[in-house]
């Protein structure tokens, strides 16, 4: 088959639909009674901010298009306009097994667990009037009701915050007779309120703000009747627009975007499933919506608050079992990195093994008298960063430190823009890295005078300088002083600070300039391969899988007879077992503890079995729209490592796994005579596990 007959839209399937269906997986974790009770309740509210996300980034993104009747498509030959349509047919009846999961599932076995989430209904009188003594000193003077009227319009409503539209009747004291009000649910107030055990006889009770609010609504509004009281919230288009061309300053630019971001169009109103027709209608209108764009809901609006259920249950026994990450041997014996990473590269799984190892290297740089510069990357750090303090610290010490910090991480934009200013303060060189190309690559380069010359020390990983998110994320980091390894990352970073054509790298690939088209290569050469008849196979661990010529090339790839293993955690538009197309491709998701987040490409290229780590999923926009970075694993006890634990324990996993149907759907793979968990493998082997 020829290369034209691989790019038929019936052989992909379309990355907005099997976005939905990862988060189908991550719902089905809620229902999974093999899960301990309040990580099943984790994995809900996972579930409802990934469903928030997907409305303010894809379907704000989609609507545009079809605002401005774009014919637009992707691979799948799908108009804009038909994917929104299959979105809100899906979505919708995603949002009915969220609140089905929640009240049918997870409420009734929390209270079997003596953990209740009560509503007004269940109250008891000396409970009622704790509630109400809270109302009275906690929430009623915070508020600010509005009743609608022409000096009261329908006021600016903040993107995903809990708000209630209110019916009333009568008069109030200037004789206006306003028969709706809005009340917003402060942002200052936690949507989850704990009684005092003294209250609560033994179990950890709990109600919400919401519930609160409308138990005394009517307090709002003295001599007049209220009616009916419906909480709602809008999700807004999330998405920062920023001319590249036009700007001259880009943080300048995109402080000024921020603020727009929770007043921009409305793409989604979820309503109290009670809520008449009259009022839902009225609130569409004011947020220029469709009937498709209302979602009713049988619990709270903001489902995803839910979570801080978990952290106030001191409960260890409905939760994951505690565990410290290991730390390899060699770093145990000798301390000091440099002596160390001269006797051989160090490669880090996380969370298995701790992020420790990387905040201590670039500690140790910090004070070394010997070292005389050092760079980073940073996407995202979290706040209060330990990394930010030691890369401060170097600055103040007198090292060159010279940060690429990326602006437009998404939803990290203003965190990002404030530790820039942080690290100027302190006398480091900040960079935004290349303007029209996110900087998605980690890395970090450490240069030190050792004698008469000077030595480079690295840090390539697939995940962020993040260390709360390296506890729950799978990722690689490597540690080298690899000649061509140090010269390649040199270049990489002079190319995002400086001007002037890429240089041809030793080792390592990059986008946008060779990463693609490595990867291309190196399956053309397991394709050449397999036609001679002897051994080809590719195994590829990524997040998202969309990029069109990839899947393409793996098609031809499985006609030529190369047996593909695809671990795919999120979106894959590739559709596997499709007789004379890809029967030779299998595709695996897995959704457990943590989030899958590696990158690993291996090639059994001639029995030489090449092993990549990368920053970058096989997307367009990581592969042509970003800077990445994908680093070969070439010590062959390393890269031994990866190919067992990092790729084939995923494989042979029957406890977590999902596979792709050629319909799009995923099946889950049912559990053998011995279960077999790829996470749990890893715990065991580099962990120290807590029972």
């Amino acid at each position: 088959m020829d290369t034209t007959e691989l790019n038929k839209p019936e052989l992909y399937i379309n990355r907005e639909l099997s976005l939905l269906e990862f988060n189908r997986r991550v719902i089905e974790q809620a229902k999974d009674e093999n899960m301990p009770l309040l990580e099943r309740l984790r994995f809900l509210c996972i579930a409802s901010t990934n469903l928030d996300e997907f409305f303010e980034v894809r379907v704000a993104g989609l609507k545009h298009q079809v605002k401005y009747g774009s014919k637009q498509t992707g691979p799948d030959n799908l108009l804009p306009a038909e994917v929104l349509a299959r979105i809100n047919e899906t979505a919708h009846l995603f949002v009915e097994e969220q609140y089905n999961v929640l009240n049918e599932l997870i409420i009734p076995a929390l209270s079997k667990n003596k953990i209740r989430l009560l509503r007004r209904g269940q109250w008891k009188p000396r409970l009622t009037r704790w509630i109400r003594r809270y109302f009275n000193s906690e929430v009623l003077p915070i508020l600010s009701p509005i009743g609608l009227d022409p000096a009261h319009p329908f006021p600016r409503v903040l993107n995903k915050n809990l708000y209630f539209i209110v019916s009333l009747d009568g008069k109030d004291a200037f004789g206006r007779d306003s028969r709706q009000a809005i009340v917003q649910a402060p942002r200052s107030l936690p949507r989850i309120v704990p009684i005092p055990s003294e209250e609560s006889a033994g179990y950890h009770d709990f109600v919400m703000l919401s519930s609160i609010i409308h138990a005394h609504v009517g307090d709002l509004f003295p001599g007049m009747n209220a009616t009916g009281c419906y909480q709602f919230k809008v999700t807004r288009d999330s998405m920062l627009f920023v001319d590249d061309e036009e700007i001259d300053d880009l943080l300048r630019a995109l402080e000024g975007e921020l603020p727009s971001r929770r007043f921009s169009d409305a793409v989604r109103l979820e309503v109290a499933d009670n809520c008449p027709d009259e009022l839902s209608s009225f609130l569409l209108k004011q947020f220029h919506l469709q009937t498709d764009d209302l979602y009713r809901v049988s619990g709270p609006v903001n489902l995803g608050r839910l979570l801080t259920i978990c952290d106030l249950v001191d409960r260890p026994e409905l939760k994951f079992s505690g565990f410290t990450p290991g730390i390899p041997n060699r770093l145990l014996k000798n301390i000091n990195f440099f002596d160390v990473l001269r006797n051989g590269d160090i490669l880090l799984l996380h969370p298995f093994q701790s992020f420790a190892p990387i905040i201590d290297f670039l500690r140790q740089a910090s004070i070394d008298p010997n070292v005389l510069s050092i760079k980073q990357t940073l996407y995202r750090t979290g706040t209060d960063s330990v990394v930010v303090d030691v890369l401060k610290n170097a600055a103040h010490a007198g090292k060159e430190v010279t940060v690429v910090i990326e602006l437009r991480a998404r939803f990290d934009e203003a965190a990002n823009i404030e530790l820039a200013s942080e690290l100027q303060d302190a006398g480091a060189h900040v960079v935004y890295g290349v303007v029209g190309y996110k900087t998605h690559a980690k890395m970090i380069l450490v240069v030190r005078r050792e004698g008469r010359s000077l030595r480079r020390y690295v840090h390539l990983g697939t995940g962020n300088y993040h260390a709360r998110t390296a506890r729950l994320y799978t990722d690689y980091g490597l540690l080298t002083c690899d000649k061509s390894v140090g010269e390649d990352v040199n270049k990489l970073f002079h190319q995002m600070t400086g001007l002037g054509r890429a240089g041809k790298l030793k080792k390592l690939l990059q986008s946008p300039f060779t990463l693609h088209k490595g990867m291309l290569t190196y399956i053309e050469k397991e394709i050449s391969v397999a036609k001679q008849g002897e051994k080809a196979r590719i195994i590829a661990k990524m997040n998202g899988l969309v990029d069109p010529e990839i899947i393409a090339a793996l098609y031809k790839a499985s006609q030529a007879g190369v047996k593909i293993d695809l671990i795919v955690r999120g979106i894959c538009c590739l559709r596997p077992g499709i007789k004379g197309i890809s029967e030779n491709i299998s595709v695996r998701s897995i959704v457990g503890r943590f989030l899958e987040h590696t990158r690993v490409y291996y090639f059994y290229h001639g029995g030489e079995e090449l092993v990549f780590c990368s920053s970058a999923d096989w997307m367009p926009r990581n592969l042509h729209h970003r800077v990445e970075a994908c680093f070969p694993i070439e010590e062959k006890r390393t890269s031994s490592l990866v190919i067992k634990y990092g790729l084939l324990s995923y494989l042979s996993d029957n406890t977590q796994a999902w596979l792709l149907q050629c319909d799009g759907s995923y099946q889950r793979v049912k559990t053998g005579v011995k279960p077999r968990s790829a996470q749990q493998q890893l715990m065991e082997h580099y962990c120290n596990l807590h029972h």
